[in-house]
C-alpha cells in the first residue's frame, strides 16, 4: 500500500486539480507545459530545456520501465541520460506504475525523483488539464503539498534561463591531429548533440552561452538547444552575427534556430502552447519530403521577419510556425526539431552529415 500525500496544482487562471505525490514532497512553482511523447521521460527530464517548468506528460501510464543507469562513458557524457540531472520542476502524470521492468532499469522514477529532490505528481486528469492548456495556452503554476503554506507563482521565462545550465567552462572532446573543429555554444545542449556531431568524426570545442568563440581556431559553429526565451541571449546573437560576417558552416538546433534568426535580423514570438513531442510533422520547402520530428521549445522564429538573405527551410505542419531556416548563399542553416532526437524518431539525424560535409 502506497501513502503518497495529497497535493493540488493551482494554475494561475484559478484552475485546481488534486493529486498525490510520487516523488520528493514539496512546493514548487513554474510554467506549466505538456508533452504528448508516449516515451522517453529519463531523456525529457534530464534535457536542459525543461528547466524551470511543470512537465505534464500526455501518456497515461508512466514509470513502467524504471530509469536506466546514470553512469559516465569515458568522455565524460551520459550514457543513457541527456545531462548530468533533472531539469524540470515538476513531472506531472495521470497514472504512475509502481511497478517497473527493464533490462536496463536500476531503479524506480519515483527513487529518482526523490534522491533528486525533484516532485512528481499522480492521479491528475491529464487529458483535462492538457484540454485547459492547449485552449489558453502554457500557464503559470505551483503544486502545493498538502499542509505546507501558500507559495507565490513563478514565470521562469523572466529570467535568463540559459545562463543556468549552459557550462561554466570551455570544454573540448574527440581532439585528434586532422580532425575538424566544431565549436559548440552550449545553451543548454542535450548530451546526444554532441554525440552525433563525435560520431562523425569531428572535435568538439564547447564553449559557455556567452562566450566570445571568435578567439578560438575552428572550421564550423554549432548553436545548441536551450531552455527559456531567445530574447534574453543578446551577448550570443552579438558573437554569431559576427560569425555571419564569415563563410565557416554554421548550424543550429531549437533555441539555435531561434539565435541564427535574431543573429540574421530576424524576430521572435511566443507560441501559445508551445511544441512538445515525438510527433511534430515537418515539411521541408520547396519539397514534399516530410518528418516525424522530436521538438521541445515554446518560442518560434517569425518568417515575415526574415531578412533578404534567409529564406525558411522547414515547416510545422500542424500550425504553419517556422521548423528552419538556411541563408541563400552561404553555408548557414538550422532546424527548430531535434534531429539528434533521443528519445524519438531518428529519420532527420542526415542534418548533421549535411553540416559536416560542409566543413
Amino acid at each position: 500500500m502506497q501513502h503518497e500525500k495529497n497535493v493540488t496544482l493551482i494554475l494561475d487562471d484559478g484552475s485546481r486539480f488534486q493529486g498525490k505525490s510520487f516523488g520528493y514532497d514539496k512546493s514548487v512553482a513554474g510554467e506549466v507545459v505538456f508533452n504528448t511523447a508516449m516515451m522517453g521521460y529519463p531523456e525529457s527530464l534530464t534535457d536542459p530545456s525543461y528547466v524551470g517548468q511543470i512537465m505534464v506528460l500526455t501518456y497515461p501510464l508512466v514509470g513502467n520501465y524504471g530509469v536506466p543507469s546514470r553512469e559516465e562513458a569515458p568522455n565524460g557524457l551520459s550514457r543513457f541520460m541527456e545531462s548530468d540531472r533533472i531539469h524540470p520542476e515538476a513531472i506531472v502524470v495521470s497514472d504512475y506504475s509502481y511497478e517497473y521492468s527493464h533490462w536496463n532499469a536500476q531503479c524506480s522514477l519515483a527513487e529518482w525523483l526523490k534522491e533528486e529532490k525533484v516532485v512528481g505528481v499522480t492521479g491528475i486528469d491529464t487529458r483535462a488539464l492538457t484540454k485547459l492548456l492547449r485552449e489558453k495556452g502554457s500557464m503559470k503554476g505551483k503544486i502545493i503539498l498538502e499542509g505546507d503554506e501558500d507559495i507565490p507563482f513563478v514565470d521562469p521565462n523572466l529570467e535568463n534561463l540559459v545562463a543556468r545550465v549552459s557550462c561554466p567552462e570551455v570544454i573540448t572532446y574527440g581532439e585528434g591531429e586532422g580532425k575538424k573543429r566544431v565549436v559548440l555554444i552550449d545553451c543548454g545542449v542535450k548530451d546526444n548533440i554532441i554525440r552525433c556531431l563525435l560520431n562523425r568524426g569531428v572535435a568538439v570545442i564547447r564553449v559557455p552561452w556567452d562566450y566570445d568563440f571568435s578567439t578560438i581556431d575552428y572550421d564550423g559553429l554549432f548553436i545548441s538547444n536551450g531552455p527559456g526565451d531567445p530574447n534574453m541571449c543578446e551577448t550570443t546573437v552579438s558573437h554569431i552575427r559576427k560569425a555571419l560576417e564569415g563563410t565557416k558552416p554554421i548550424c543550429g538546433i531549437c533555441m539555435g534556430n531561434q539565435l541564427l534568426a535574431k543573429a540574421g535580423g530576424a524576430k521572435i514570438f511566443k507560441l501559445k502552447y508551445g511544441h512538445r513531442s515525438h510527433n511534430q510533422p515537418v515539411r521541408q520547402i520547396g519539397t514534399n519530403r516530410c518528418f516525424i520530428t522530436s521538438q521541445n521549445h515554446g518560442f518560434a522564429v517569425d518568417n515575415g521577419t526574415l531578412g533578404a538573405d534567409w529564406e525558411p527551410l522547414f515547416v510545422n505542419m500542424n500550425d504553419g510556425t517556422n521548423e528552419g531556416i538556411r541563408h541563400r548563399s552561404k553555408p548557414f542553416f538550422s532546424a527548430q526539431f531535434h534531429p539528434e532526437a533521443c528519445s524519438g524518431p531518428v529519420d532527420t539525424e542526415f542534418l548533421f552529415d549535411d553540416f559536416v560535409k560542409l566543413l
